[in-house]
């Protein structure tokens, strides 16, 4: 028991998939941000357009 816990702490690989779950996460967060931003900018346009051609 103890040798699997010494190997476990050990072990570099967990840290690997923990740092790309992070950069996953900030790629995430960035790219919802960006779309709500460009969907809210994109429907304030089309509201104008469409106001415009009537």
């Amino acid at each position: 028991m103890k040798l699997r816990l010494h190997r476990l702490w050990r072990d570099e690989d967990g840290q690997d998939i923990a740092e790309y779950a992070v950069m996953l996460a900030v790629i995430l967060v960035i790219v919802v941000g960006t779309i709500r931003l460009i969907g809210s900018n994109t429907n304030t346009v089309f509201s104008s357009v469409a106001s415009s051609l009537q």
